[in-house]
């Protein structure tokens, strides 16, 4: 899982892919290799995850590193604890033997990355798009309706292509109650950029979904059960 930029909608449409993959296995991992921007006792994404879901059973949510500085990982590490700290940051086996742990008990893992596609999160400059190769996952890319997300949908899914890694669904992460012209069209547009590249198109989750009712997030994410990493052979939207 991952964004074309910060803010795009990411842990609200992983929570409703989430929703859609309990509907089809019984066991879900969700796993973020760092978290960053949150203190120690505070929530972080895949808490926010668990709660928008109603912290079911079946789930689990795990955490890799969790950094202060509300900055992409290398440079979180750096501001608070130097050169030292970005050594120290776990590797991309690390992080892997993680999710193969997780997929050892679960149906299903989705990890949601920080940041956009190319954002490092390991010292020696791995990111999520390693961790999609070297898993073999397909990749979830949350988007933007707004002006600009042509171009930054489209550089994402180039990159991902020039690194071999497989598509997945593509989905506007944040879709307004009153959209205007721009939004209309960039969802068009949108549409054809997911075909064009081979991914599924997932549709558009509302902007208020996170802090709406369990039950309407839930709705949103009955229609993207055939858009779930790996099972994507409709296409759907809820704008």
């Amino acid at each position: 899982m991952t964004g074309t930029d910060t803010d795009v909608g990411k842990t609200v449409v992983t929570a409703c892919l989430t929703a859609a993959a309990l509907a089809e296995v019984e066991r879900v991992a969700v796993y973020k290799p760092a978290q960053t921007g949150v203190r120690p006792d505070e929530p972080g994404d895949v808490d926010t995850v668990a709660a928008l879901l109603g912290h079911p059973d079946r789930l689990t949510v795990a955490e890799g590193v969790r950094l202060g500085p509300a900055m992409a990982p290398v440079d979180a590490a750096l501001e608070a604890g130097g050169e030292a700290a970005v050594e120290a940051l776990p590797g991309l086996r690390w992080h892997l033997d993680r999710i193969a742990a997780l997929a050892a008990e679960h149906g299903m893992v989705l990890v949601e990355g920080a940041g956009g596609l190319l954002v490092q999160l390991t010292a020696d400059g791995a990111t999520i798009a390693d961790l999609a190769l070297a898993t073999q996952a397909p990749l979830a890319v949350v988007t933007r309706p707004d002006l600009g997300t042509l171009n930054h949908t489209e550089l994402t899914l180039e990159a991902a292509a020039r690194r071999g890694v497989r598509p997945g669904p593509l989905v506007i992460g944040s879709w307004p109650a009153r959209p205007t012209a721009v939004h209309r069209s960039n969802e068009l547009r949108l549409r054809e950029l997911a075909r064009e590249h081979g991914y599924a198109w997932g549709g558009a989750v509302p902007a208020h979904l996170g802090a709406a009712a369990r039950e309407d997030l839930h709705r949103a994410a009955a229609g993207l059960t055939g858009v779930v990493p790996g099972r994507h052979d409709h296409e759907v939207i809820h704008p």
